[in-house]
């Protein structure tokens, strides 16, 4: 089956005339603005079956069969994905171009069947088995019906393995669901479901096919929202939660508002904001600001305004303005967030806040003002630390130009200075200069030019780390108990971990600053740069891998020095020290495969040490 471009595939959808179709085989009447009837997949009588042209979808009530018009035509006629969006262009007089075929059938297809049919069966889950009754009161202690629940496709992963069961009757063997990212493989090859005892968000790729899910636990245990693992369909990086939906709003309305979570944009949308979207738990990456850049020029963050809110804002922000999207900033009540917001106050709550946002630079400014960071030197060089990011992501000529001169004009710092600044640091500091690294001042007294630094080596897996425990407050606590101080060997790096053990709920804050060292600042603001840059990394399969190699790490240094050791030509040994040191070093290879996995072990070889500049 030939290729069918992403755009027309969202102008065939747009163009469907979704109650003509259904209404030749089912009889609709309208209701308000939804067209109900009785349901063809389950039989019924009644007109639980309900048809939403807004919304371009179907949903029953009874059985809660959904899908939109390609749906429709897969599963009453059979048609596969392709064959279903030509029949609907052929109905709305939309002509597809014929392209060279592909041959063979799409690999991928057993892997969106499988995620597709473990959505249904999670929602009749949490719609019908007695263990999601938890699920559905914490649905109803967050206002949301359970009906319109199941109509967004929220579902519930019971416990135990119940759903690999499901899932071998209806014909899906565990490879498949494995590679899907629905299942995992323990370390004794035994195979158990990724999500379990979790209110589960399906995820969506721009053409409406389930790639992955979202999952809140709703007992105790860490980590609290847990999503799909990267596999051949879902990238966590590259996609955004509601984005099959929004984007027709988010063009028509030529703006994107982005919040932090799921719930989020589950009651904005609910309230009649359509045009909104949320990273799948990390910071906004570079694919997505590509991707969101794609569909509209401007974006509102509409981010928590507490201290790891205003943290997340502001890193989304700079990677919107990298790629030139236009930035403003809404700011959210103290101790609200969207969804609690409008809940209690509906849409209306929501308008001041929206027309009230301002650019991105403008809310740093606003914020630093505050906290009387203009008045003093040491302030204002700090202020000025905090704001040329800000200015050097700019990638609109424009944009960058009014910021120079607004920051000019507030701080009374030339603008030739703040230019000469942006030229001068195009690259974060590393952790700590090396003993080499102090520049020398050029003969005459001039100002020297700005020259890279030498790299510092920097372990990664303590990198790694330490960017999950930055960023996760439960994975911190856990680390508490777990990861020992010596584990640190950076003593920058060590020095922030003891930061955020002693103090973790003032993380990031001016506060948490102010104990470090002026290298340990620094090493905090690599760190920082390396999220925004490149995204946040998966929090549980990261802390897991990190910690499993800084604990090898004493065990693999003993090894290389008994390899140097026994390779030494011209070390007089007897045969008796010989065969201690071969004992001896295979007690330590099987000692090191125990504790780390073979796969970990070469990644972790590989990647060796980074470089920090």
């Amino acid at each position: 089956m030939s290729m069918i471009p992403e755009e027309l595939v969202d102008q065939v959808r747009d163009g469907a005339d979704l109650v003509g179709i259904i209404g030749e085989t089912v009889e609709l009447k309208r209701t308000g603005s939804d067209y109900r009837g009785p349901c063809p997949f389950h039989g019924g009588t009644h007109r639980n079956f309900a048809v939403i042209p807004k919304k371009g979808r179907y949903y029953c009530f009874v059985c809660h069969e959904s899908g939109d018009v390609f749906s429709w035509f897969m599963k009453r006629v059979g048609m596969d994905y392709p064959t279903a969006v030509r029949e609907v262009a052929r109905r709305s007089g939309i002509v597809i171009p014929e392209r060279a075929e592909r041959a063979g059938p799409d690999p991928l297809e057993p892997l969106f069947g499988a995620a597709a049919v473990a959505q249904d069966w999670f929602t009749r889950q949490l719609v019908e088995s007695a263990d999601a009754a938890g699920a559905r009161e914490y649905l109803q202690g967050r206002d949301i019906a359970l009906d319109t629940a199941a109509l967004h496709g929220l579902g519930y992963a019971p416990p135990g393995k119940a759903f690999l069961g499901a899932m071998a009757q209806l014909g899906l063997e565990q490879p498949v669901l494995v590679e899907a990212g629905l299942a995992a493989v323990r370390d004794d090859g035994s195979v158990v479901p990724r999500f379990r005892s979790r209110l589960l968000f399906p995820i969506h790729d721009l053409r409406g096919r389930v790639v992955g899910f979202g999952g809140r636990l709703l007992g105790p245990g860490e980590p609290k929202y847990l999503n799909s693992p990267e596999s051949p369909i879902f990238h966590k990086g590259r996609q955004l939660y509601n984005l099959h939906q929004a984007k027709g709003p988010i063009r028509r309305e030529e703006t994107v508002i982005l919040v932090e979570g799921y719930f989020d944009v589950l009651r904005l949308v609910l309230a009649g904001v359509e045009h909104v979207v949320a990273p799948l738990g990390t910071a906004l990456t570079s694919d997505q600001a590509t991707l969101l850049r794609r569909f509209a020029p401007t974006a509102t963050l509409l981010y928590d305004s507490d201290q790891a809110g205003l943290r997340a804002t502001f890193r989304a922000g700079d990677e919107l303005l990298r790629h030139a999207v236009r930035v403003r900033v809404a700011t959210m009540p103290p101790g609200e967030d969207p969804d609690t917001l409008v809940r209690r106050g509906g849409g209306a709550a929501l308008e001041p806040i929206l027309r009230d946002a301002i650019d991105l630079l403008e809310r740093k400014l606003q914020l630093l003002e505050q906290k009387g960071w203009f008045e003093g030197v040491d302030h204002q060089r700090e202020a000025l630390d905090r704001l040329l990011p800000t200015i050097r992501a700019a990638a609109d000529p424009l944009t960058r130009d009014l910021y120079l001169k607004e920051v000019a004009q507030r701080t009374g710092v030339s603008r030739e200075t703040l230019v000469h600044q942006l030229a001068d640091r195009q690259e974060p500091a590393a952790p700590a200069p090396t003993p080499g690294e102090a520049q020398r001042q050029p003969a005459g007294g001039g100002v020297p030019r700005s020259r890279p630094r030498p790299a510092r080596r920097v372990d990664a897996a303590e990198r790694d780390l330490l960017r999950v425990l930055i960023r996760e407050r439960g994975w911190l606590e856990r680390a508490v108990a777990e990861v020992p101080v010596e584990w640190f060997e950076t003593a920058e790096l060590r020095e922030v971990y003891e930061a955020l053990r002693r103090s973790p709920e003032n993380t990031g804050s001016t506060l948490f600053l102010e104990q470090l060292s002026p290298g340990a600042r620094r090493a905090y603001a690599w760190l920082d740069s390396i999220e925004a840059k490149y995204g946040a990394p998966d929090p549980d399969r990261t802390y897991v891998d990190a910690c499993r190699t800084l604990e090898v790490r004493p065990l693999r240094r003993q090894l290389a020095a008994l390899n140097r050791r026994i390779k030494e030509q011209d070390r007089v040994m007897t045969p008796e020290d010989f065969d201690a040191l071969v004992l001896e070093r295979a007690r330590l290879t099987r000692e090191i495969a125990t504790r780390l996995p073979e796969e970990l072990l070469k990644r972790s070889i590989r990647r060796g040490d980074v470089d920090a500049r």
